[in-house]
């Protein structure tokens, strides 16, 4: 890989790897698959869990409340966001879910959708739409994408009086594309649609300001980029679209408010959820917006010097990735999602490197994903193993 001249630009964040509980034998480039917990953030749930187990019905009922509200608005203020105005869901999956559920569709009504939707997302939509005898409508987005104006277009001309709602990716899961939300938020808003924002990747992989995007929802995950533990997530709205908005389970809080709502819908592990503001904090010591910036030059880095070695190309412009990016592999034969699994299983089981795999348009491309203990040795190792392709490889 011709990316030599920029490693010392990318060689101090490594000092961190010591934070991290990663396995020093795997070579670890799939951060955007499930996150990553510092050990730091770890301890501190282990702080909340143990304080709740220590009188269990004082934490539920008296601690936890104001504790969680107090949680809420530490993400809330780094999301540019009001605290009463956020609420935590398990992941945004869950999120999505409970917007669409709780969103009045009509027989008639279309969704529209980009091609490039989680696979998850995408069938809760389907599922919604044949409930209400809706139209869910698909925008193709093909890769490599030419440019983000391409998508602008695609969406524009797909728009109708019969748009209900329309959902966006903020940065596309299996391509990594970093769309212009607020341009497609007002695109929309001028047919009429309301808008939700798919952002599982968003927060703490690029700066966010939720109310300037100016959608009616936002989901995203705090246990990717902003380094909380698994099973946190958030969903945001203003509060005009609040009143209508109910959990996937419903509680001892309906009728009491958004957050009432959502705050309680039984028993479950909250420690997540009171552990995200460690996240934040071990993000901000990272480097925060130094640590954002230098995650993102060195995802572009190798993979504009992967696609070189192999002769290959980008899923996009370099400037519509972030901390992931998409290269396609040049690989003969076929190029099913059978074939991604086996790819990534075969690079985890024969070479310790865990990195995605998925098949798109026709094509296997390869996400990798920058964070804080990764540095171009770990691109150039990958780029060495599928360059010299062996006789096992799916």
């Amino acid at each position: 890989m011709p990316v030599a001249a920029s490693r010392d630009s990318f060689a101090g964040f490594v000092a961190e790897r010591a934070a991290w509980p990663l396995d020093p034998a795997i070579t670890y480039l799939n951060h955007g698959g499930y996150g990553v917990t510092p050990k730091a953030v770890l301890a501190a749930q282990e702080e909340w869990r143990a304080e709740s187990e220590r009188n269990p019905t004082g934490f539920m009922t008296r601690t936890l409340p104001g504790a969680l509200r107090d949680a809420a608005g530490v993400v809330a203020g780094a999301l540019g966001a009001a605290s009463d105005d956020l609420v935590f869901v398990e992941n945004a999956t869950a999120g999505v879910n409970a917007v669409l559920r709780s969103f009045p569709l009509r027989a008639g009504d279309e969704v529209l959708i980009l091609s490039l939707a989680y696979p998850a997302v995408m069938k809760a939509a389907q599922f919604l739409c044949a409930q209400a005898g809706a139209r869910l409508v698909t925008v193709p987005v093909g890769l490599p994408l030419a440019a983000e104006s391409v998508i602008e277009a695609a969406v524009a001309t797909r728009l109708s009086a019969r748009t209900r709602l329309a959902i966006f990716d903020h940065i596309a899961s299996a391509s990594a594309l970093r769309l212009s939300v607020a341009r497609l938020t007002q695109l929309a808003h001028q047919a009429g649609a309301r808008v939700l924002i798919d952002g599982a990747h968003a927060p703490g992989q690029i700066a966010l300001d939720l109310p300037a995007i100016g959608a009616d929802w936002y989901v995203g995950n705090l246990h990717k980029w902003y380094l909380a533990p698994r099973g946190c997530g958030f969903l945001w709205a203003p509060p005009d679209m609040q009143r209508d908005l109910h959990p996937l389970a419903l509680s001892h809080g309906l009728g009491a408010g958004f957050s009432a709502e959502f705050d309680w819908t039984g028993t479950r592990d909250f420690t997540a959820a009171l552990s995200a503001p460690a996240g934040i904090a071990c993000h901000a010591a990272f480097g925060g917006p130094a640590l954002m910036a230098r995650n993102a030059a060195l995802a572009r880095t190798a993979a504009t010097g992967l696609a070189a070695a192999w002769r290959s190309e980008l899923g996009g412009p370099p400037e519509t990735f972030a901390a992931m990016a998409v290269v396609r592999l040049p690989l003969a034969g076929e190029a099913s999602a059978s074939r991604a699994v086996a790819l990534c299983r075969w690079l985890a089981t024969a070479h310790r490197i865990e990195v995605a795999v998925n098949a798109v348009d026709g094509a296997l491309w390869l996400r990798i994903s920058a964070q804080a203990y990764n540095d171009l040795a770990d691109y150039e190792r990958l780029g060495q193993v599928l360059a010299q392709p062996s006789g096992d490889m799916p």
